[in-house]
């Protein structure tokens, strides 16, 4: 089993960034696909985590996954391939309820290209709340599927106390479970005082294709305007790698049902955080899954060929959920 260690010693003899604090760490696996059509000007990657150097940034004794080093340098580098502007930067369950690495990326990227989405707790003050705000924080995440809540009446507590917590800053919040979730917390849903985010399909299944049940709730949301889904994590919806075929019907009826409130996210940097039969959840790093993140984002133009809805789903429905200026 590799160990931190043992990674960064074989860093050296595959090329090593230096960090701010002089540490150096092994480049994370570059996309080997160009992208081949035209990505409009201001498009934003919706969903990515940093982990920059964890001296710095320590994880949570409580994770469930200790990640690779993933830098905001290498974020950028990789948004610089893809031809984004824009990238909103969600804190992980592997820092809990601290945002400070998210923090730390969106200042090193900057107010014009990033924003943030935090993970906050009935001890997260209003000050720290505002001190996210002013960094340029735009919604709270419930990470329902890492935590194991899968209890409709918890998930329903942990929405409610979370709306009350941002619904007068202007938040939305972001919520990633699965759909028999969504069903059960459907007339709750629907009548929340913010925006909610679906990250990855909703936790759809790929090969349940759009008749599995629950989806025809999560189409209902964003049909209605109430929701906004992620197109994200294609891997983590099939297993048919590297097209992910299957997951082309949910994202067609999602796109079909309201353009408006689909964004695009590439879920970099895709720690493999499967609990694995051998590896140490906190001693052993999980390796970076291999995705390939420009053949994932050329998978857009075959969802949809209509660069007018590419534009609405890349451009303007995050300068709008996030806050971004007009292109």
């Amino acid at each position: 089993m590799v160990t931190r260690r043992e990674l960064l010693k074989a860093g050296a003899a595959a090329g090593l960034i230096t960090s701010r604090t002089g540490r150096a760490f092994a480049d994370m696996p570059a996309p080997a696909t160009a992208v081949d059509f035209d990505v409009p000007r201001g498009s934003c990657d919706c969903h990515v985590h940093v982990f920059p150097d964890p001296a710095e940034f320590p994880f949570s004794a409580r994770r469930g996954y200790t990640p690779p080093t993933a830098t905001p340098k290498e974020l950028l580098r990789l948004q610089e391939f893809l031809h984004l502007d824009r990238v909103v930067i969600v804190t992980p369950s592997v820092y809990a309820t601290d945002n400070r690495a998210t923090l730390a990326g969106m200042r090193e990227l900057g107010p014009q290209r990033a924003r943030g989405v935090a993970v906050i707790d009935d001890k997260t003050s209003s000050q720290a709340l505002d001190e996210m705000q002013k960094a340029g924080v735009r919604g709270v995440r419930i990470n329902l599927e890492q935590a194991g809540v899968f209890d409709p009446g918890a998930a329903a507590k942990r929405l409610q106390d979370t709306v009350a917590r941002v619904k007068d800053r202007g938040w939305h919040v972001q919520m990633y479970t699965r759909l028999p979730i969504v069903s059960a917390l459907a007339d709750q849903l629907a009548n929340q005082p913010v925006p909610l985010v679906f990250d990855h399909f909703g936790g759809a299944r790929a090969e349940l294709g759009p008749q599995q049940p629950g989806f025809d709730t999560l189409v209902s949301l964003v049909r209605s305007g109430r929701a906004y889904v992620k197109i994200s994590g294609s891997y983590r919806a099939s297993n048919k790698a590297p097209d992910y075929p299957d997951v082309a019907p949910l994202a067609k009826a999602l796109i079909a049902a309201n353009a408006e409130r689909v964004v695009w996210g590439s879920d970099w940097p895709h720690p493999d955080a499967a609990k694995v039969a051998g590896r140490d959840p906190i001693k052993d790093i999980a390796p970076p899954l291999p995705i390939d993140d420009g053949r994932v984002l050329n998978l857009l133009p075959t969802w949809t060929a209509d660069a007018a809805t590419r534009h609405k789903i890349l451009v303007d429905n995050p300068a709008r959920l996030y806050g971004f200026a007009s292109a």
